[in-house]
């Protein structure tokens, strides 16, 4: 079968190396190799993420660990900031877990501000908000710093954060941030296949973890800091996951943190200026465009060109790329380009030649 190449906002390309790395001779979870391994990418995680707090590997969607914090650290209600498809299912989420949950809903394509979350921790009624870095189905980053300041204000409070289409792409220092949790499946801004989430507690978000009963277990914080003390995971890893997480650890700092996150900077607006050229606009309010994926306005906007949405994407997928036909309620009257992982400009340069061609044919 013919590969068509992923500029979808996730599972995006996987490199030659990655996949390779991920072959590996299989070893033991428990032996000294596995250890030797979690002990090698530590460090270069905890500089990914400037952190001195150890970082933790689960095998599981990034959904998993999400719900592993509600269950860790809410005990009386939680703020669920909502402003597209994924942040608004953590509602749902919440409630499922048993816990008392009240949503801070603002229209698709706004993000969250500090402002009303300040408005709403000053009740008292909260002791955890959830909060998505980067929104995929609006194309929507939210300013985290101002949001993380608020937590000197509310020290009590546990912000649990989600960079999922983010981290690796824009600094993300969980150490000055303030925050409790931060977490990233590993199929999006790192390129690897989905399967693997990597995540970082605050110290008072271990301490809170210690004090619920009802924490469960696969995604018990307490577990995976006291298995991360010995360079091992609580339960059996995917340990293929880990040796291609190696492998692209190499790559991220071969590169550089500054390089990358310039380069998504670049190759992000190379997207953005082939909307303009061809008259659309884009989905998110201005200044606060994701820079991992552009979500391009096609009637949910005023204003702007719209085309086709299925058919662009099949001329598309004839030359032998796949771009993403929007998400939820705004499917079709959006559409999403992703330049998250390891594109170039010269790799996102063959994606605007195909859809050039494709908007001919329109």
């Amino acid at each position: 079968m013919t590969h068509v190449k992923l500029h979808i906002p996730g599972p995006v390309e996987v490199s030659e190396k990655t996949f390779k790395a991920m072959t590996s001779p299989m070893i033991g979870h428990r032996g000294q190799g596995f250890k030797d391994l979690y002990a090698k990418i530590q460090p270069q995680l905890q500089t990914l993420l400037a952190t001195r707090q150890l970082v933790y590997l689960s095998t599981s969607s990034a959904w998993g660990v999400m719900e592993g914090a509600i269950r860790n650290l809410v005990s009386k209600k939680v703020l669920n900031c909502m402003c597209g498809a994924f942040s608004d299912k953590w509602l749902d989420v919440s409630r499922r877990c048993g816990k008392e949950a009240e949503a801070l809903q603002v229209d698709w394509g706004s993000p969250i501000r500090a402002a009303e979350v300040d408005k709403k921790l000053a009740t008292g009624r909260f002791d955890a908000l959830t909060f998505i870095h980067n929104e995929t189905s609006t194309g929507v980053m939210s300013p985290l710093p101002e949001l993380a300041a608020l937590k000197k204000k509310y020290a009590d409070v546990m912000f649990i954060v989600d960079a999922v289409s983010s981290m690796t792409t824009v600094p993300l220092k969980f150490d000055e941030l303030g925050i409790d949790v931060l977490l990233a499946g590993t199929q999006k801004a790192f390129a690897l296949p989905p399967g693997l989430t990597v995540f970082v507690c605050s110290p008072a978000a271990l301490a809170k973890a210690g004090t619920m009963n009802d924490r469960g277990y696969y995604f018990d914080f307490v577990e995976f800091q006291k298995t991360a003390q010995q360079s091992m995971t609580p339960s059996t890893p995917s340990i293929g996951h880990i040796f291609a997480l190696e492998s692209k650890l190499e790559d991220i700092f071969a590169e550089g943190l500054e390089t990358r996150y310039a380069r998504h900077q670049k190759t992000n607006q190379m997207i953005r200026d082939w909307a303009a050229r061809h008259g659309f606009t884009l989905f998110p309010e201005k200044s606060f465009e994701s820079v991992t994926l552009t979500c391009i306005s096609n009637g949910a906007r005023p204003g702007g060109r719209v085309v086709d949405v299925p058919k662009l994407q099949k001329l598309v997928k004839d030359q032998g790329f796949l771009i993403d036909g929007g998400y939820g309620k705004i499917k079709g009257t959006t559409f999403r380009i992703s330049n998250m992982g390891d594109e170039t400009e010269a790799t996102m340069n063959q994606l605007i030649g195909a859809l050039d061609m494709a908007m001919k044919q329109l």
